[in-house]
């Protein structure tokens, strides 16, 4: 913070505050963010830097804020088996020692856990990284306290992790381009993204910003704290995992200048974290594009890669963004998107279950409703129909082996447990979901 800004207004009461601060920035933590710092913000701080941030850290209810952000998350626990139950079990006595060691500068982060989990569609793992809670709560503090001062100049065709936008929002905007005529796709990949972020160079962006000292060696402390793999134990050179809770806002920060360097360029780049493509009218013009990205994504220390990244023109091929394959008129679930939600829906139906049919379909109805409402403007509506036959077949055959039988569910099953069935049990059907999203569509 900057020194004119230290000295928070005590006679501007708590509710007056939140009905100044403008639409944009009501994402704010209040707690940090005052109504003089914000003003402070949008107007522009002197020499661009703030200063003393660390106390807005450390602060009492910022921590307590930060641990009701993770608790909301949850996830697993990270090397030293803590939950964030148990945390908050002793949770005045953990926040006053973590608010301690904060304002003393002894705070030094746990070892990271590193996991994988299976990419969808494909034999690859993707690492994610689990700080302990009580570095999850310390993170989470520092996003509260530094996020506004980033999102400031953050470019506007920048989806990911940011408050108000999406990746509703980001595929909007890429159909809104392609019937203006930008066809010509730079569908690009980011080798390795998260792992390979040069701590230097990133802790150069944040140094642009932020000269609280203690606050940049605290965020340079948790990108080097050491990676638990199983058996094995070693220090980061690059990278912000997976997982982390600052890594979604450092990921930003680190391809920020790419970002405006396109929109300076005249190229109409859309961007969810370190998924992006670029639209071009002309197979040329996304030539040079991303020639430009090739050398910047060089001269920054990361890699394109050299088989996932090419030039689409989207009337004649398909391309991937979000979960989504595009060509043409046609938007439906690209088939790793299909994968995770077949897995997901065959680990809740395996033959042998002994659950009751009414507590698989509760289970099922909320990822289902879950995975409509993001790709319900798909056309045409064939994935529907697919994952609707797959569970019906998966759950007559449970109640075929609970009859006796053997074997999968055949014609005679179909009679005996029609489609209506599967209606009566109240399982939620995503056919005819999509087709009533159609019909208001047109209304």
């Amino acid at each position: 913070m900057t020194r004119q800004t230290e000295t928070k207004p005590a006679s501007v009461p708590q509710a007056q505050q939140a009905r100044e601060i403008p639409p944009e920035w009501e994402w704010v933590n209040p707690c940090v963010w005052t109504i003089r710092m914000l003003t402070t913000l949008i107007k522009g701080v002197k020499g661009q830097k703030w200063f003393r941030l660390i106390d807005k850290v450390f602060s009492a209810r910022n921590l307590r804020i930060a641990y009701g952000q993770v608790a909301r998350n949850g996830g697993a626990a990270g090397v030293d088996h803590v939950t964030t139950v148990q945390f908050g079990q002793r949770l005045q006595e953990n926040l006053q020692k973590l608010s301690e060691q904060l304002r003393t500068g002894v705070y030094r982060p746990q070892a990271v856990r590193r996991v994988y989990i299976p990419k969808p569609g494909s034999n690859e793992q993707r690492p994610l990284g689990i700080p302990t809670v009580r570095d999850r709560v310390v993170q989470a503090a520092i996003v509260n306290v530094i996020q506004p001062i980033f999102e400031r100049d953050f470019a506007p065709r920048s989806y990911g992790f940011r408050p108000g936008r999406g990746c509703k929002d980001a595929l909007r905007r890429v159909e809104e381009l392609r019937r203006q005529g930008y066809v010509h796709i730079v569908d690009a990949d980011l080798k390795g993204y998260f792992d390979s972020i040069p701590h230097a160079g990133l802790m150069k962006r944040l140094e642009e910003k932020l000269a609280d000292g203690s606050i940049l060696r605290l965020i340079q402390s948790f990108l080097e704290a050491k990676i638990m793999d199983e058996a094995a134990e070693w220090t980061p050179e690059a990278g912000a995992p997976q997982g982390a809770v600052l890594s979604p806002l450092l990921s930003n920060i680190y391809l920020n200048p790419l970002d405006h360097l396109m929109a300076e360029a005249g190229y109409e780049m859309v961007r969810y974290a370190d998924d992006f493509v670029i639209l071009c009218r002309t197979h040329d013009e996304a030539q040079h594009a991303l020639e430009m990205v090739h050398a910047w994504v060089q001269d920054n220390g990361l890699t394109l890669h050299p088989t996932k990244t090419r030039i689409v023109d989207s009337r004649e091929a398909a391309f991937a963004f979000l979960g989504y394959e595009l060509k043409g008129n046609t938007r439906q679930p690209r088939e790793k998107s299909m994968a995770k939600l077949t897995d997901a829906i065959r680990q809740l139906t395996k033959r042998g279950s002994g659950d009751s049919l009414a507590y698989i379909v509760s289970k099922l109805n909320p990822m289902l409703r879950g995975w409509m409402a993001y790709f319900q403007h798909s056309r045409p509506p064939w994935p529907f129909e697919r994952i609707d036959r797959l569970i019906r077949v998966r759950i007559r055959n449970i109640l075929r082996k609970r009859s006796g039988r053997k074997g999968r569910a055949n014609g005679i099953d179909n009679r005996r447990w029609p489609n209506r069935f599967f209606v009566e049990l109240g399982l939620y059907n995503l056919r005819a979901a999509h087709a009533q999203a159609v019909q208001s569509c047109h209304r």
